[in-house]
């Protein structure tokens, strides 16, 4: 990635919201080198322009299922220094657990309806081209009702499961304070506990975070 812009492929069916997306990225300053409307032409642009970044609709033509999800495992199959965010309305489980399965610095998964502030989203796009990560807790959530199988997670009381999630995201402690309307010092305790209770060494860092928590998913 350059060092200051942004190149990147968008991926989605949808025209609008193609044309929408690429607009507003093209507006905070990121090169938009190409925006598809299928997974084939999606891996044929990444292949032409390797560009330090795809934003990847999940269900794209022909079927309208997963092709987007699949065609983003393959891109970081192919290319794992080309960062993916998928920006979609569904959890696809399947793949999504397959996609964070491995190295998460680069990856992202954001569900559209609730991305609420477009300077947020534009901050998570920015942290995962930079080889962070950002995933929304309802994907989260979803791949641990698939896959959890046994009760650790229960060993959490409500609010560090809600910090556990929040962290997922991204956040640093200070956001997660401001989220949840408490303290720096009540985040950081719950921060403690949540390791504590899991069994992993906290560390500093929002992508050594996030990797924590989805090893902990996965295991």
């Amino acid at each position: 990635m350059t060092a200051d812009r942004i190149r990147a492929v968008v991926a989605d069916d949808s025209v609008l919201l193609r044309d929408g997306v690429v607009r507003l990225l093209t507006d905070d300053g990121i090169d938009v080198v190409a925006a598809v409307g299928d997974a084939d032409a999606l891996l044929d642009a990444v292949t032409e322009h390797e560009p330090d970044l795809c934003l990847v609709d999940v269900r794209m033509p022909p079927t309208h299922t997963d092709e987007g999800l699949k065609a983003a495992v393959e891109i970081r199959r192919r290319h794992p220094d080309i960062a993916v965010l998928v920006l979609s309305q569904y959890v696809e489980e399947r793949y999504a657990g397959e996609l964070l399965a491995g190295d998460v610095a680069g990856v992202g998964y954001l569900l559209k309806d609730r991305v609420i502030d477009v300077q947020d989203f534009l901050a998570s796009l920015r942290r995962v081209a930079a080889g962070g990560s950002a995933v929304d807790a309802e994907v989260i959530s979803q791949i641990l009702g698939r896959s959890r199988k046994t009760g650790e997670l229960d060993r959490l009381t409500p609010r560090e499961r809600e910090v556990l999630n929040l962290m997922a995201e991204g956040l640093s402690n200070g956001g997660i304070a401001e989220r949840l309307v408490v303290s720096n010092g009540a985040v950081e305790k719950h921060i403690s506990n949540v390791f504590m209770k899991l069994g992993l060494d906290p560390e500093d860092g929002n992508h050594r975070r996030v990797m924590a928590v989805l090893t902990f998913l996965r295991a």
